[in-house]
């Protein structure tokens, strides 16, 4: 994945990335949402010939801060379900 700040302000930030996965994108975008102090937070197909997707977040702190724990905490929900998944089916 290939990410680039396109514009970032004390209260903004907005952020190109090409070769991702929008889906991921989704899941830390509703952690973002569940913050109080993240007043927006989008995800949007710039195109799908690019394979380019924006992100815009809108805080009423550092928005690169709380996108960091919000990528964190999106980490920990998917490892607590990888290991409730891999406690109910038998792998062989």
């Amino acid at each position: 994945m290939n990410a680039q700040v396109i514009s970032s302000e004390s209260k903004e930030i907005s952020i190109s990335m090409k070769n991702a996965d929008i889906g991921i994108l989704y899941v830390i975008q509703h952690e973002l949402l569940k913050q109080s102090n993240v007043d927006f937070a989008g995800v949007i197909l710039k195109h799908p010939l690019t394979d380019e997707i924006w992100m815009k977040v809108n805080s009423s702190t550092k928005p690169l801060g709380e996108l960091k724990k919000a990528a964190d905490s999106a980490i920990k929900t998917s490892e607590e379900f990888k290991q409730l998944f891999n406690s109910k089916i038998k792998v062989n």
